[in-house]
């Protein structure tokens, strides 16, 4: 980074500075810059609490499912620099066998999903999803309870590739868990 004559130079953020935001928040470095963000909303909240549910059961569990996976809420990810807490991630057993007792992840997750929210989504979508791609993660969901929506992209030749977007209430399977049928209107608030 150059610096100009009489200007200040700017400092990287470092986990010192995660560790110092304050509790009601989340907070992340992407590129060296530190975001921090409002716990979840209601909406937000609701949204992936229950995809968490629906997930966690068959495939965490192997409960009506195929198991054969870890499914975290909000795990502090450190991939290449940046931390990153996605709402909710994913990693296949035979890439992760146990799930470490420590305080965040080094080893990206193969899946993630960000619930966006008018005071996220740029930040989702234009910083954190290319990182996730540098770091080879395979399939990511973007949900917006607002347009009741779920994007499902996979990463193909290191590019983010949209395969489809689901829309309001109905029945829908989406990879890598297409193996079991997801309710959309389950993941939103009634009458939004």
């Amino acid at each position: 980074m150059l610096e100009k004559m009489g200007e200040p130079r700017k400092r990287a953020a470092g986990y010192a500075d995660v560790l110092a935001a304050p509790d009601h928040v989340v907070a992340e470095i992407v590129a060296g810059d530190l975001y921090t963000t409002p716990r979840r909303a209601g909406a937000h909240a609701k949204a992936a609490s229950t995809l968490g549910m629906d997930l966690g059961s068959p495939f965490q569990r192997g409960r009506g499912g195929p198991g054969g996976w870890w499914i975290l809420d909000e795990p502090e990810l450190h991939l290449g620099g940046d931390i990153l807490v996605p709402d909710l991630a994913g990693w296949r057993r035979e890439r992760l066998p146990s799930i470490p007792d420590a305080a965040y992840f080094e080893l990206a997750p193969d899946w993630i999903c960000e619930v966006v929210s008018p005071s996220t989504e740029q930040l989702d979508r234009a910083r954190k999803l290319p990182g996730y791609a540098r770091e080879q993660v395979a399939h990511a969901w973007l949900v917006d309870p607002q347009q009741r929506t779920l994007e499902v992209y996979r990463l193909r030749d290191g590019q983010w590739v949209l395969l489809v977007t689901h829309a309001g209430d109905g029945r829908v399977r989406a990879e890598p868990f297409d193996a079991v049928e997801l309710l959309l209107g389950d993941l939103w608030l009634e009458g939004g």
